[in-house]
């Protein structure tokens, strides 16, 4: 049967099913009385669309609330246990997978580092990668005692640029790893142990980020931003609708100065050649500085940050440390400029482990820089910050993405291949982040 819009009745089940679990995902728990408004539904319909949910035990009631001159009302929300999601972070030091339920608590992780040393092609083995991937999927699950068929999807934020073929899925350009046209998601439907269902959502590292922070971090409120995220590399996410899934941009890889130093792209004077951890970590080594030996970036980096600004008083910091930071804030300073005048964005928050880092150290300095490069008028408008979800907030992002398309097939478990969330569920989500 098709209603007068073009819509089946079974559409239209579903738009009612994915308005209610969007409120009480963001607003519960609520009374199917405040359930009404909030949704645009009549009281029938929430009714109905609750007690197929409770029926389902994908909501569950959660106790109630005086009412003025009658009875109590009886609150509703989601059931936290009522499925699962894995959201995974390959990034450049190692690879996190956290197993989220529901409410996104996390249930289980497992870290798997990545090779500090030897050649980057070797670090980044595709099939060491997918051994990580099929062996961290198994513990999470293991440890949380999650059966793999209640999970709804799995979500990988990966370095590089996503394509996607109708023959292997998502499809991975990492130049800077050695990756060409790696066909990830193929690879791990054949290798990681999971039932055929369970859907596999891979997206760039930097987007998944924006995500999270967009949804539940510094960016909620914000019409429009860009994310950045700092590791090994640098990246970028702009997002113009505060619920899209907002575009990466190869930022790192901007030039910032011509015939400039040797990028590991294999270009000159990139961005990423100055201002990732890799770079700045060389850029010491080379002007004299001595990084630990042996050490990982994140303690390598810890410990030029510590020689910089030592927390002793009294204590000369390293000139060495001390100047390759500040010429570094300014090389920042001006890519934030070229986001600012390129986008005019509402805000800049800066993300990934060393960012957060560097951003606790020079925000203030770098800001400093951007303001002073870039139009008057759009850098008095954009505010620049730090992230709050910390350095997890990729994997956070990532396990997003399956539960996008949970909801935004009305709650019903994926029986095949998955498809792009909807516009509509965008637009639905719209009112929780504006302001």
């Amino acid at each position: 049967m098709h209603a007068r819009s073009g819509r089946t009745v079974r559409d239209l089940r579903r738009e009612n099913r994915t308005a209610v679990l969007r409120r009480l995902y963001f607003d519960g728990p609520m009374s199917r009385l405040t359930l009404g408004p909030a949704t645009g539904l009549s009281s029938g319909s929430v009714s109905n669309v609750v007690a197929e949910l409770v029926a389902e035990g994908l909501v569950e009631e959660a106790g109630s609330v005086d009412s003025a001159g009658g009875r109590p009302r009886t609150l509703v929300r989601i059931t936290p246990g009522s499925g699962f999601m894995i959201g995974v972070d390959i990034g450049e030091t190692r690879i996190r997978i956290e197993l989220f339920d529901l409410a996104l608590t996390e249930l289980a992780r497992t870290e798997r580092p990545l090779a500090s040393s030897g050649p980057r092609t070797a670090r980044y083995d595709v099939d060491l990668v997918v051994a990580h991937l099929r062996e961290g999927v198994a513990e999470v699950l293991r440890t949380a005692d999650v059966p793999a068929e209640q999970l709804l999807g799995v979500g990988v934020g990966v370095p590089g640029i996503v394509a996607r073929t109708p023959e292997d899925g998502a499809v991975v350009y990492g130049q800077t790893v050695g990756w060409n046209a790696v066909p990830l998601e193929r690879l791990l439907r054949e290798h990681v142990e999971l039932p055929a269902s369970v859907p596999y959502w891979i997206d760039n590292g930097a987007k998944t980020l924006g995500q999270a922070e967009m949804w539940f971090g510094a960016g909620r409120g914000a019409r429009s931003a860009v994310v950045v995220l700092f590791g090994s590399g640098v990246g970028a996410c702009v997002v113009t609708d505060p619920m899209g899934p907002g575009r990466a941009l190869e930022w790192g890889h901007l030039t910032v100065r011509v015939r400039g130093r040797r990028c590991r792209c294999g270009s000159q004077g990139c961005l990423e050649a100055y201002a990732g951890a890799e770079a700045l970590l060389e850029r010491w080594r080379e002007a004299g500085g001595r990084p630990p030996e042996g050490a990982d970036e994140e303690t390598a980096l810890t410990a030029m940050l510590t020689a910089a600004y030592p927390a002793e008083a009294g204590t000369p910091p390293d000139a060495t440390a001390l100047a390759v930071l500040e010429e570094t804030a300014e090389f920042l300073g001006a890519g934030f400029a070229d986001l600012i005048n390129l986008f005019q964005p509402e805000r800049i928050l800066v993300g990934g482990w060393a960012g957060l880092q560097l951003g606790a150290r020079f925000l203030e300095t770098v800001t400093g820089y951007a303001r002073e490069y870039a139009l008057r008028y759009p850098a008095s408008r954009t505010g620049i910050g730090l992230g709050t979800l910390g350095p997890e907030a990729v994997t956070v992002g990532a396990a997003l993405l399956p539960l996008v398309d949970f909801f935004a097939q009305g709650g019903r478990r994926p029986e095949a291949e998955p498809t792009p969330p909807s516009p509509a569920w965008q637009t639905a989500l719209r009112d929780r982040v504006s302001p």
